[in-house]
């Protein structure tokens, strides 16, 4: 559909709460209206996506310092049980060093925000480099709008962690499909769990969401899209979990947060 189209479905806006409910239930109709926009209208989302990431990790802290309180054994990380012996000998004393408030909640909830930010930045820049090499036409404000927008499922898988921590009291054992992977110390294993943690269902809606999204903006078939929309996540994801690979292995023995 063509930009002179599309600017008629909606008024220019930078902060538009009234797409959020339209992202869920009217997708198509929603992303053309964003996809429409000329300017950034991804602030919305952005907040959005923060205040949940925010609330996963209080939750997360909530539940450690029960845990502490109560004399119970720290809370292990999701592939706890694929580290070597002297790995969980050397997690389980960091544990003891930073059961303070600012390992707790203020560290955490810095890297979740940085990590969610930077993330953001990195999957909207290589997915508009992508989308122009398959020959889509767009602009970059238009991939950081839509990659926002269509990150909301995020958000949503923000709130349903943060109610079975909260409920339950337990952290995570295994986040995303890495709960399929049998136990064991090679480090293949370790980057296969640490890649299937980033995989799930809520991942998959928000893919479906970016195709819909630069179907709107660029005007590519949905092969065309989905291919791009594949080739940019897969690569993100492949990039994320070496590094939570590479973190646990060499440095803090910590599964670094997933961008979104």
């Amino acid at each position: 559909m063509p930009d002179t189209e599309l600017s008629s479905l909606a008024p220019p806006s930078r902060f538009n709460f009234a797409w959020i409910g339209g992202v869920f239930f009217r997708p198509r109709r929603t992303f053309a209206q964003i996809s429409a926009q000329h300017g950034s209208a991804w602030l919305a989302a952005m907040a959005i996506l923060t205040l949940s990431a925010l609330l996963q990790v209080l939750a997360a802290g909530s539940v450690k310092h029960s845990q502490q309180s109560q004399g119970s054994p720290a809370s292990l990380p999701p592939d706890f049980q694929y580290y070597t012996e002297e790995q969980k000998a050397q997690y389980t004393q960091m544990a003891e060093a930073t059961s303070g408030p600012m390992f707790v909640y203020i560290f955490p909830s810095v890297g979740a925000v940085i990590g969610l930010w930077a993330g953001w930045a990195v999957v909207s820049f290589i997915l508009y480099l992508v989308m122009t090499l398959l020959g889509g036409q767009g602009d970059p404000i238009s991939a950081f709008n839509l990659t926002a927008w269509a990150s909301l499922p995020f958000a949503l898988r923000d709130l349903v962690r943060a109610g079975y921590l909260l409920t339950t009291g337990q952290p995570i054992a295994a986040a995303g499909l890495s709960g399929f992977i049998a136990g064991g110390d090679s480090s293949w294993l370790q980057y296969l769990a640490a890649l299937l943690s980033l995989v799930d269902l809520y991942f998959l809606w928000s893919m479906a969401l970016l195709v819909i999204g630069m179907r709107a903006r660029t005007g590519m078939g949905l092969a065309r899209a989905a291919g791009g929309v594949v080739l940019t996540m897969l690569g993100v994801i492949l990039l994320q979990a070496l590094l939570s690979f590479l973190a646990a292995r060499l440095g803090g023995l910590t599964i670094t947060q997933p961008f979104f």
